[in-house]
């Protein structure tokens, strides 16, 4: 773009260029971090940074943010950076800190808001990545609907672990919970294993939320061809965000918004593009979240429709044996896209200002074993399956194609626990045997609060080699590791009243992934008592029981407004107006 055409789409940051008082003040304090009248008067531009010095996803995005402020540079704009808060679900899972990783949406979202609309950044470069943290940015792109392009801090390669022989996915994560309790690795290897497993900078390796969300960004046209499975450390990466800060004045020029590219038809294809790779369960959480501040609702029952439609064409780690590095060089998202097509809405309008269909014209797919045709699939049918019946009314998901379909129908008795922490330790104590299902309530976004992640129970009854033999019902959540018989999200959750809090030990729980079902078989009569008596008990007897939390000022807000899962845990602001 040229200075002349620059200055002319700087409408919002104007504000310091005037020639009243107010602007001239304001004019000052740009004058007083360096900037010349020059620089002032080109457009501002955000380079919106979620870097930090503890998180892997997140480390190297200082390089990435230097990068994209080139490409603005070239494209005749001002870049100005700053940075808000990214939290790690590695980091967090298993101990208390797992709680405030989903609460951490919606501040993320929050803090950008603030800092572009209350400093008048005419567009912004969204520099991020891992699980909550890319939803947060595109919920930020919809709501704020500036010129804004998102660059995907990329994944790290994937690790292998010498000590046990395997690389770095479910199978080495369970391989390693089953050695632990046997007491097989301790101490030095312990040490040495744990060097391997995360060998560099990046997002968790596998199709997880970090690496799905970065996928469907690219899929749903809010980055550049290519950006979503590009890794973090790479040159290719480090283009990408070059070229992005390119674009993105050209978007500026073009009026082109998040709203325009995320139509109801882009979001369809991003949620075929979720069922092909067999993206993260937490997909229900955020595509719902991201619709929510585009002024639509997107249920539940569209996941399941398209995944009944749309067949998964790349089995990737954890529950595949393809890597993420093995995905991008086989084309990568527009390679899988080019696949789609004939399921795809080729006419939607991306951040290169060019179609889907423009952009897929030099699509190629480069190795067929990773990406599948749509006549030879992994499978035939989607990565996600919705579940409902007595037990889920609301619904509740499992990752299907994560299941062996000998699996799909299973009966047996409930085991029931009030906290992840009740079940880890029972399992430990081998107090689930096979055949049992592990029910683990008041975990949800309310009853958390914070909706925490379910990975240490389903790893500990895969360590016991009960994987094929139990299943896991949860108001919680499952990440895109989850494997077997794990369905989570299950609304509405026990803290709402949901039917999850009614079941009691022994209950038979029928799940019938075929027929889409998932039931306790208890009468309607039998459970209509019960909810009786925990109705005259008050509204007591739907809050946590038989555990001892502090929960802290944050996360009592953050209950007070969620919503349920199946509504994407977005915030019912009515809450607040009252």
């Amino acid at each position: 773009m040229s200075a002349e055409k620059a200055n002319q789409k700087k409408a919002r940051s104007s504000v310091f260029t005037g020639g009243d008082p107010s602007s001239i003040g304001r004019r000052s304090l740009r004058y007083s971090v360096g900037h010349t009248r020059e620089q002032i008067e080109r457009p501002l531009v955000a380079i919106v940074n979620t870097w930090n010095e503890v998180h892997p996803g997140h480390c190297h995005l200082q390089r990435l943010a230097a990068k994209a402020k080139e490409g603005v540079l070239m494209a005749g704009g001002m870049p100005a950076e700053f940075n808000t808060i990214s939290i790690c679900d590695g980091l967090s899972i298993g101990h208390e800190g797992m709680r405030y990783v989903l609460p951490s949406r919606e501040i993320i979202c929050d803090s950008i808001e603030l800092t572009v609309q209350a400093h008048r950044y005419d567009a912004m470069v969204l520099v991020g990545s891992c699980d909550k943290i890319i939803p947060a940015l595109l919920m930020v792109a919809a709501r704020l609907d500036l010129p804004a392009i998102l660059v995907a801090g990329g994944p790290m390669y994937a690790g292998y672990i010498p000590q046990i022989g395997m690389r770095w996915g479910e199978a080495a994560q369970d391989e390693l919970a089953a050695r632990f309790q046997r007491g097989e690795f301790a101490g030095d290897a312990i040490e040495e294993g744990a060097k391997c497993f995360y060998p560099c900078a990046g997002a968790c390796s596998g199709m997880g939320t970090a690496n799905t969300m970065a996928c469907l960004t690219e899929a749903v046209g809010m980055s550049l061809p290519g950006d979503g499975t590009a890794h973090a450390t790479t040159a290719k990466k480090e283009r990408l965000a070059v070229e992005a800060g390119v674009a993105v004045m050209g978007l500026l020029e073009q009026g082109l918004t998040p709203s325009k590219i995320m139509t109801e038809a882009a979001v369809e294809n991003m949620l075929r593009v979720n069922m092909a790779i067999g993206g993260s369960l937490n997909t229900v959480l955020h595509l719902p979240a991201i619709a929510h501040e585009l002024g639509r609702t997107l249920h539940w029952e569209r996941f399941d429709s398209i995944s009944r439609e749309t067949p998964h064409l790349c089995s990737v780690e954890p529950s595949g044996p393809a890597t993420l590095a093995e995905l991008d060089g086989a084309g990568g998202i527009p390679a899988v896209m080019q696949r789609l097509a004939p399921k795809l809405d080729l006419d939607c309008i991306t951040v290169t200002r060019r179609t889907v269909g423009e952009n897929l014209a030099t699509a190629e797919v480069f190795d067929e074993e990773v990406i599948r045709t749509l006549d030879a699939p992994v499978h035939p049918y989607g990565g996600i399956a919705v579940l409902e019946g007595n037990l889920a009314p609301a619904g509740a998901v499992i990752k299907q194609v994560a299941v062996d379909e000998s699996l799909w129908r299973f009966e047996g008795p409930a085991k029931v626990f009030d906290s992840e922490e009740q079940a880890t330790e029972a399992i430990f104590a081998k107090g689930v045997e096979a055949g049992d299902v592990v029910v683990i309530r008041y975990e949800g976004p309310k009853g958390g609060p914070g909706m925490q992640e379910m990975l240490y129970p389903t790893s500990y009854i895969k360590s016991r080699h009960l994987g094929k033999e139990c299943a896991l019902l949860t108001d919680g959540r499952f990440s895109g590791g989850t494997s077997g018989l794990s369905i989570g999200h299950m609304s509405p959750e026990a803290a709402e009243g949901g039917a999850i809090a009614l079941v009691e030990e022994g209950d038979i729980v029928r799940i019938d992934i075929p027929n889409r079902v998932l039931e306790v078989k208890v009468s309607d009569e039998e459970l209509a008592e019960r909810r009786q008596r925990m109705d005259a008990l008050g509204s007591e007897a739907y809050k946590p029981r038989k555990r001892k939390r502090v929960v802290s000022a944050a996360l009592q807000a953050y209950a007070a407004l969620t919503t349920s899962a199946a509504q994407g845990a977005v915030r019912d602001v009515t809450q607040v107006q009252k």
